[in-house]
């Protein structure tokens, strides 16, 4: 059972005395934040966490006015609008992959009989290297795709992140382990 600080009410108070008071709303912020940014964290990790947490403390600032003062506990209200931005988190990361399937494929070659080549490969494992990032951890990906996609060093990766670089070093290997073992344990760009 969570226990409410003694500063003041129910939370329906709080929202109604933010209506004049703006700044008591900070008071169910200060209640629930921890528990939703632990909620969501659980649910995503801990990169967007915050950020949804944040965002879910805007709207319901925005909506208070809405809210329905006979309850009590804004718990049900928080984590119903925390759900929908968690789902729209879904919805977008699943998009991106979606459009990665359909865009066309970036590649500096050097001749046309080279980039018609690159063209095909990449082309033939698209869908299958797309299902591959999607099913990686996000921590793993992000050290995939800053290093092959953003061309940044191990070093410049872990600063990116705030990782040691031994811990780059196992992501990555992880990663490409991963990715390798979805796309048959072969490289589409090396010749046979």
């Amino acid at each position: 059972m969570i226990t409410q600080p003694a500063t003041r009410g129910a939370d329906s108070e709080l929202v109604s005395a933010s209506l004049t008071e703006p700044e008591a709303f900070a008071e169910l912020f200060d209640r629930y934040s921890a528990m939703l940014y632990r909620y969501v964290s659980k649910r995503l990790g801990p990169e967007p966490a915050e950020d949804l947490v944040g965002e879910t403390f805007l709207i319901a600032f925005s909506r208070r006015r809405s809210y329905d003062l006979a309850m009590p506990d804004a718990r049900p209200w928080l984590f119903g609008i925390l759900t929908k931005l968690i789902s729209r988190h879904h919805r977008g990361e699943a998009a991106r992959y979606r459009a990665l399937l359909r865009a066309p494929v970036e590649a500096e070659v050097e001749s046309p009989a080279d980039r018609v080549a690159a063209g095909v490969s990449a082309q033939a494992v698209r869908a299958e290297l797309a299902g591959a990032l999607a099913a990686l951890p996000a921590k793993d990906r992000d050290v995939l795709l800053l290093i092959a996609w953003g061309d940044l060093t191990y070093e410049e990766t872990a600063r990116a992140l705030a990782i040691p670089i031994g811990t780059v070093r196992s992501r990555l290997n992880r990663g490409r382990r991963k990715v390798r073992a979805a796309l048959g344990d072969a490289n589409p760009l090396e010749e046979e």
